[in-house]
């Protein structure tokens, strides 16, 4: 039987989620901005080249963006693992998030009007200049941040829909008793 619910866990998640939705709308307006998780995706960008730089140049100076997305998507994968889809939906509106400060950085790379730490090369006119996409920089961060705002309005729906349903929250599995894992011949 499962345990009931306590009314605030899911009155506290929903409001996180309403929270978000309307951060993500006040960052919407103003993606250009520094906001509060940008001092975190910035360091988590940076991790990216020196983790992708052994990879070579093009991917060290990919590895940035990457690792920017693949520490949220991360989390979501682990969320859903544990099955807890609310708890999914937050890593995937950050996200959402990274995908709106990634489309300021395309949108930068032939007016280089953006402060670059530790000065050195912009990222995306390296990379957009070596596919020969440089003159299509604008249009790169469009479809970039559309599909940030695709996430984050699904990241928004996700966690209410998770919180309706009620499987919002997984219950904790179960630990097999011992020897559940014995072979025909009774050894473990």
């Amino acid at each position: 039987m499962k345990p009931p619910r306590r009314p605030t866990h899911r009155v506290a998640r929903l409001a996180l989620t309403i929270g978000l939705a309307v951060y993500g709308v006040v960052i919407l307006s103003h993606p250009e901005s520094y906001r509060l998780l940008d001092h975190v995706d910035l360091a988590i960008h940076e991790t990216g080249h020196l983790v992708f730089g052994p990879f070579g140049e093009f991917m060290g100076f990919l590895g940035g963006t990457l690792f920017q997305l693949i520490m949220p998507a991360a989390f979501v994968f682990h969320f859903v693992y544990q099955g807890d889809r609310h708890a999914a939906s937050i890593p995937l509106w950050w996200f959402a998030q990274n995908l709106w400060n990634v489309s300021v950085y395309v949108q930068d790379a032939r007016s280089q009007l953006l402060p670059l730490v530790g000065g050195g090369q912009h990222d995306w006119r390296y990379l957009l200049a070596r596919t020969d996409l440089l003159l299509h920089d604008q249009e790169i961060a469009r479809a970039i941040h559309f599909a940030g705002v695709l996430i984050f309005g699904w990241s928004v729906f996700w966690g209410i829909a998770a919180l309706r349903d009620g499987r919002g929250r997984a219950e904790a599995r179960p630990v097999p008793p011992h020897g559940a894992y014995e072979t025909s011949e009774g050894n473990t």
